[in-house]
This record gives C-alpha cells, structure tokens and sequence, in this order.
C-alpha cells in the first residue's frame, strides 16, 4: 500500500475509510496515575465533559483508559478498570453518537465489557500478549489496534541491543501477530497497526521506528501514531509532559508525510488546526478568494 493510500477499516457496525484526510484521536484518561494528566478529571461527570471539549475541538475517535501505562504503578485489578471505563464509554457513547469510541486495554475481560458497553475498537497496548483479546474482536466485529512491543505491560525496557533492528523485528513481529488475530478469527479489515513509540524502546529506538514508517504500509492496515508527549519528545526538547504539545505536532507533522492514518494526541484542537492549516498551504484544501477574518477574532478582548 502507498503512503496516504486510501484504507477500509471494519469497526464494529461501522466501516471507515481512512486516507483522505487523518483520524484525531483524543485521549480520555479515567485512571489517576496517567504520566500526562493523572488526577486532572477525577469524576465521571469531569471525564464526560472532557470528551465532550475534545469531541468539539474535533476528535473523530476518544480513546478511554482505566489504566496508565506508567511503571511505577503496578497492574490495575480488571474489575476496578472495567469501573472506571465502562460507565464513561456508555455516557460518550450515548452523548456523542458521531464518535468512535476505543478502549486502551490488554484485558480481554475488560475488552469485553467496554466492547458491550459501546466501544468498537480495542487499543491492545501489549501486542496481543493474551490471545483472548482477539477473540473478543472476533466475536464482536469490533478493530483491534496491534502495538509493536517487547515489553510487558508496566513493564520498561531500554535495551540498547536492539538499535538498528528495531524496524526489521516490528515487521516480524506484526507478521505473527496479524496471524494470530487472524487464527483466533479477526478479519483483517478490523485491524490497525501501531509501531509503538516508547513501547519497549529507547528515545533513539523509537526514532529509528517513525523515520521508517513507510516499512509498514506493506502490510496495507491503517497505522496509528500515538505520539503525544512521549518520553523521545521529552527527550529532544528538554520538556515535562504537559510542556510537549508543540514537540507533538511536529511528530504529528512527520506522520502526516509519511502517511500514516490515525493519531492519538491530548490536545484535539492544535492538532486540527495543524492539520486544517496545513491542507490549506499544500493545496489539499481550499481557502476563497473572498475569505475574510471575523471581527471577533482579530483581537483578543481586554482583560
């Protein structure tokens, strides 16, 4: 498949043709220890209203978690995650219909319970280390994001042995486990590949990953960048993960040449009008002759 080539992704009762212009992911966190914005929303009603700024910024999908991936926190009991995701996927999906909505989770029993509470893509940040998340992919229809790591889930590996081949075992590594979603049943249209940045890989590793994302459009699946504030923008700038949003869109930029399908960011609305701008000055969208800016918007108003 070509770069920006367009791509059919079966999620659920839906059919999304992705290529034409890039899926906004926004991130809707519901555990209290993310290494992003832990805390931040601790309610139900606070996550919901999240959803719904980010749905209005232009969010095409949310992307609900009930467990941070940071290591310094041990594994979040199932059904204390299955808590913490599945009234808030049924709210978002009750409020914002128009939405995609996906559940970051290794789980299959939480996979499982947020797939029946509305959710039509599971975000498997393990890599299918447990097979049993395929098959609630397969009997539901709904898409399954494979992320490429080495790692265990809460797991951190920064193995320096891996430099130079970190592109070369992603492709090995999608082979077989694009066979295993397969055999437990998981049409290929259902799936998404991610190369997983800072999953079980140094700030150089996962360089080496996005400079060669064009590897992975051979295996013709939608990819999925979740860029957003990553340890390797923190490690090139200087900055703490809230100060990354700027390093974000310029990761954002490099995918979007490299024609990657989906991205996963904490702050819809700079993304979109990265995106909106962009289309504008390459000529993938217009601006009329007779476009004037609002008064409203020439100033910002007195304080």
């Amino acid at each position: 498949m070509a770069p920006g080539a367009s791509v059919e992704l079966r999620a659920g009762e839906r059919v999304v043709q992705l290529g034409s212009r890039p899926l906004l992911m926004g991130v809707v966190n519901a555990s209290p220890d993310s290494f992003s914005d832990g805390g931040r929303w601790p309610t139900l009603d606070d996550r919901v209203a999240l959803a719904r700024d980010l749905a209005a910024a232009g969010a095409d999908a949310l992307d609900v978690g009930g467990e941070s991936g940071v290591t310094n926190a041990p594994p979040v009991d199932p059904e204390v995650e299955i808590e913490r995701v599945v009234p808030l996927i049924s709210r978002i999906v009750d409020e914002f219909p128009g939405v995609l909505v996906s559940v970051d989770t290794y789980k299959p029993v939480v996979a499982r319970a947020a797939v029946s509470a509305g959710a039509s893509l599971v975000n498997d940040v393990s890599g299918l280390r447990d097979p049993g998340v395929a098959e609630v992919c397969a009997a539901s229809g709904a898409a399954l994001v494979i992320v490429h790591t080495r790692a265990a889930p809460k797991e951190k590996v920064l193995d320096p042995r891996w430099d130079g081949r970190v592109v070369e075992d992603a492709r090995a590594f999608f082979d077989e486990r694009i066979a295993l979603a397969g055999a437990r049943g998981v049409a290929r249209e259902q799936i998404v590949l991610d190369p997983g940045p800072d999953l079980g890989k140094t700030p150089a590793q996962t360089v080496e990953a996005l400079r060669s994302l064009n590897a992975y459009h051979a295996f013709g699946r939608p990819l999925l960048l979740a860029i957003s504030r990553k340890d390797f923008l923190g490690v090139v700038t200087g900055r703490p993960p809230a100060q990354r949003d700027g390093a974000t869109l310029a990761a954002l930029s490099g995918g979007l040449d490299a024609g990657a399908h989906i991205f996963r960011v904490h702050d819809v609305a700079a993304a979109a009008d990265f995106v909106a701008v962009r289309s504008v000055l390459r000529g993938e969208a217009s601006l009329p002759s007779g476009a004037q800016l609002a008064d409203d918007l020439r100033r910002e108003p007195a304080r």
